[in-house]
């Protein structure tokens, strides 16, 4: 995994507005077939990983693990996050691949 290609892309696509961050907002993009991508902070509860791993799975959204909770609040500009969801299908290509680099 490319961190700092991850989290630039992280940057950006919170900067295009194409980033849902926060339990209430991540699970609302899912539900509403927004999201395209679901990223998990690794050091999140095991249950919060079970919860968004559940809702992606059944949603058919596309779910990864990667960066610590204060990594994916960083690369956003906002406090610690337990998960984001990517809203936009060219961001979540892009994310998807910087996390098999």
């Amino acid at each position: 995994m490319n961190r700092a290609r991850l989290m630039s892309l992280l940057g950006l696509a919170q900067k295009a507005g194409r980033i849902a961050s926060g339990e209430v907002a991540v699970e609302h993009a899912v539900r509403a077939g927004r999201a395209k991508l679901v990223l998990i902070a690794a050091d999140a509860a095991d249950n919060t990983k079970k919860s968004y791993r559940d809702l992606a799975a059944y949603f058919q959204v596309a779910c990864h693990e990667g960066l610590s909770k204060d990594e994916l609040g960083q690369a956003t500009g906002r406090p610690a996050r337990a998960a984001l969801a990517v809203t936009d299908a060219g961001f979540a290509k892009a994310v998807g691949e910087a996390l098999k680099a």
